[in-house]
């Protein structure tokens, strides 16, 4: 195991009592978002499907994949779908023998199919599917195979943070109630498709919403300008009870009633991607479910990536649980953030090296015996490596 553990006391404002902090969550039906669902859930059913055929789970990356806008035309009382959007799955997959009589291609666009059918209300048959892969290089299919430990199938730098500001938490829970059945038996207008921007002065919180409109639910544009007004209520309702933050909100901003129809954010299927805009996998929300501007970011994209050797997935999801395992298990620390770095062949749980930058009360240095807890902590985690790639296939840490 690596002694490559760093501990660097920070001396720093953390995030929640800085003057000004930025937060985004990207909703389920947003374009950005669906590419990384849908291509997580393929990796996750592929990575079964491996296990099940050969006994390991093969190397795959499926991380290049773009949904292209669709065609609609909008009209009060119901729109119409003029050409589906499309998605387009690519990047590198082993591709099994003969012998397993298993079509990759054919099980892909199943499982992506299944996705769609189980989370948008309205898309139906309206996506259509184009492959784009290929057989995973020689050199990258080895690492999987003669060895209990998994070599890493690239070099990078991930980092996670703990914990959760108030701004983090409101934007998370404001987009998952405005996706709840509940709201949708209230508004069924509204789509899936929600993008949410928080801005944060001091104790004021600003939300700006953007909710994509089902056209055949709305008869005119004063019927929408009512029913845009209802949700805003709503919204902010719910968000004020959910903090002490002094919550104002505004609500598709680009809307123009003087323009009529074409002054409102409709649609036909509840997402963007029916007419207006395409999504690619990476451009979502990060491992912890939001796109926390005021905070430190890893480049790699988390979806699609094989869960037990491409640290992308795996560092990206573990260096937020030992943040917060840090931040709740040692008393003095009110922030921290844990980067993990490895180079591509070294041990999956054997990283390069892993730097931890906590900020203590007072930006006090934490004596010998804390540093102590924070090592054991991410030394428990690494031995831990197989049961948190386990969570990762069996779909129990949410990535988005």
């Amino acid at each position: 195991m690596s002694e490559q553990i760093f501990v660097e006391t920070t001396k720093a404002t953390p995030t929640f009592k800085k003057q000004f902090e930025i937060v985004e969550r990207k909703g389920i039906g947003h374009p950005d978002t669906i590419c990384d669902l849908v291509m997580d859930k393929v990796s996750i059913e592929l990575s079964k499907l491996y296990l099940k055929e050969t006994g390991i789970i093969q190397h795959h990356n499926l991380d290049k994949t773009m949904l292209v806008a669709g065609q609609t035309e909008n009209r009060f009382g119901g729109g119409s779908v003029l050409k589906p959007m499309k998605l387009i799955m690519g990047d590198r997959v082993t591709i099994l023998s003969d012998d397993h009589r298993v079509p990759i291609g054919d099980f892909m666009i199943t499982t992506a199919k299944s996705w769609f059918e189980n989370n948008l209300r309205n898309v139906n048959e309206h996506v259509e599917f184009a492959l784009e892969i290929g057989q995973s290089s020689k050199e990258l299919r080895s690492i999987f195979e003669g060895s209990k430990t998994v070599a890493s199938n690239d070099t990078s730098a991930l980092v996670g943070y703990a914990p959760f500001t108030k701004t983090e938490s409101v934007v998370l829970e404001t987009e998952r109630y405005i996706n709840s059945k509940k709201f949708k038996d209230e508004f069924p207008f509204a789509g899936e498709d929600v993008k949410i921007m928080g801005f944060r002065n001091g104790q004021w919180l600003d939300l700006t919403v953007a909710v994509a409109f089902v056209d055949r639910y709305v008869d005119s544009v004063d019927d929408y300008f009512a029913k845009k007004h209802r949700i805003l209520e709503a919204i902010i309702e719910h968000a004020s009870e959910k903090t002490d933050l002094n919550i104002h909100g505004a609500i598709n901003c680009l809307d123009d009633k003087g323009r009529g129809i074409d002054g409102t954010y409709l649609t036909v299927l509840g997402t963007s991607a029916d007419n207006a805009d395409s999504g690619e996998v990476g451009r979502g929300n990060k491992a912890n479910q939001v796109i926390s501007i005021s905070r430190p970011a890893g480049a790699e994209a988390i979806a699609g990536k094989n869960p037990v050797s491409h640290i992308g997935k795996i560092y990206n999801t573990l260096s937020f649980k030992l943040a917060n395992d840090i931040q709740q298990q040692v008393p003095d620390i009110e922030e921290v953030f844990v980067w993990m770095y490895n180079i591509i062949g070294r041990p999956v749980n054997d990283p390069k090296a892993v730097v931890v930058q906590p900020l203590t009360k007072n930006n006090s240095e934490l004596d010998t015996s804390e540093q102590a807890q924070i090592r054991e902590i991410i030394s428990s985690g690494l031995e831990k490596m197989d049961q948190f790639c386990r969570k990762l296939l069996y779909d129990e840490t949410p990535i988005a």
